[in-house]
């Protein structure tokens, strides 16, 4: 689809603010009514509008499409959503330590202070281990990290989603929520094993785009969790 309109306005609503495209309001790909929360993030989302030129691209509009999936897809079941990202509550990356000394010392430096961050908040204790092999985590910590995944409305999932599998760290995306870590830190922390496998091995183009455009959705999600800050 090309773009067919000329003007972009945050418009107010009865329950919240909507986007209008030359007066008309824009719908969600279900045809549900595109209505944010707060002001600033519709603004965000009128500007992905506003920079439209030709065809439209939805990867040039992830706040768009971040919104849509609550509206669409996390607020009819928000606990069955929910539950989609709860697996990583036993199986985060930050728990999988390195069997290069090397590695494993950086995983050390770059991680603990996440993990300690956790641990303190939410009362709970991690179990590490080497390698690929499963760490059990101890109840108490799956059961607390999973209650707070069921405290978040669908905004915050839609956020929380990506950034979870962007990861491959629940802890880190909670992190970023709560204001612990910067999500330039974090970022670094996720990639840090494939950083390391380059710089001995070396990289491909392929790879490189990849992370590229993994680190747009990325910062995407990020902005969008600093709206509801």
């Amino acid at each position: 689809m090309k773009r067919f309109w000329q003007h972009v306005a945050v418009a107010d609503d009865a329950a919240g603010f909507a986007i209008a495209l030359d007066g008309r309001a824009v719908r969600t790909p279900k045809r549900a009514p595109l209505i944010l929360p707060k002001r600033a993030l519709a603004a965000a989302i009128a500007a992905e509008w506003v920079a439209v030129d030709g065809d439209i691209d939805p990867r040039a509009m992830p706040l768009t499409g971040l919104a849509n999936a609550a509206i669409d897809i996390i607020a009819p079941d928000v606990a069955a959503f929910a539950a989609t990202i709860a697996p990583y509550a036993t199986a985060d990356l930050l728990c999988y330590r390195a069997d290069d000394a090397d590695l494993a010392r950086e995983q050390a430096r770059l991680w603990n202070p996440i993990l300690d961050w956790a641990e303190r908040q939410f009362a709970i204790q991690f179990n590490l281990t080497t390698g690929v092999m499963p760490a059990d985590q101890p109840r108490e910590t799956v059961a607390r990290l999973t209650d707070a995944l069921g405290s978040a409305d669908a905004w915050g999932l839609a956020a929380l989603s990506p950034l979870t599998s962007l990861s491959g760290s629940l802890v880190s995306a909670f992190a970023l929520s709560h204001g612990a870590f910067d999500a330039e830190a974090l970022w670094q922390a996720a990639i840090l094993d494939a950083l390391w496998q380059e710089e001995r091995w070396g990289s491909d183009a392929e790879a490189l785009a990849a992370r590229a455009h993994a680190k747009r959705e990325w910062d995407a999600a990020a902005q969008f969790l600093d709206f509801f800050s």
